[in-house]
């Protein structure tokens, strides 16, 4: 099974490194040299992994047979992409591959139905479930623990509590302009 890893961004310095946007929580395994990825789209790849190291908080990479700032700009929003068992699973049982999740069955606390899972966004600071709903629309899910509070692979389910808004405008709670004083009135 493929697995998208990272997705490359800028050129930095002249000598051929990219940032990259790291999407597995397991880059030291994904993203080490040695790895030969594919890409997207495919007539960039496969790419071989040369070096890494982390820059200012970045993940930078160079490739083999990638050596000036202009070869890596051109692969500016390429998709890495790796071959993954799909019978692995995380070492962290809190953790889900996108594939995992894909499909799953999503239900508030109560049993109510909301929908399934289409995909899984990835945004540079949390991830976000997309479920279709049953009515063809779909809803935004942000995927951390206090909104998806559990996943059960087993019963293919994904259980929500959702904030007030979240699934239904008419419950959310609009804050208002500024808080008035005596001074104001």
């Amino acid at each position: 099974m493929q697995l998208v890893v990272a997705r490359i961004g800028r050129a930095h310095g002249i000598k051929g490194e990219v940032t990259v946007e790291v999407r597995t929580d397991e880059p030291e395994l994904r993203l080490g040299p040695g790895a030969v990825l594919t890409t997207e789209p495919s007539s960039v790849g496969p790419l071989t992994i040369e070096a890494g190291r982390v820059h200012s908080g970045r993940l930078l990479l160079r490739f083999e047979g990638v050596r000036d700032r202009t070869a890596a700009e051109a692969l500016r929003n390429t998709l890495l992409i790796a071959e993954v068992d799909p019978e692995e699973v995380p070492e962290d049982p809190e953790e889900f591959y996108d594939h995992q999740l894909i499909d799953l069955d999503v239900v508030t606390r109560d049993g109510t139905t909301v929908g399934r899972i289409a995909e899984v966004s990835h945004l540079p600071y949390q991830d976000l479930l997309v479920v279709r709903r049953p009515d063809g629309g779909e809803v935004l899910i942000p995927f951390v623990a206090e909104i998806v509070p559990e996943i059960d692979l087993d019963a293919q389910r994904a259980v929500i509590d959702p904030p007030p808004g979240l699934l239904d405008d008419s419950q959310a709670e609009i804050a208002t302009g500024r808080a008035t004083t005596d001074e104001d009135s």
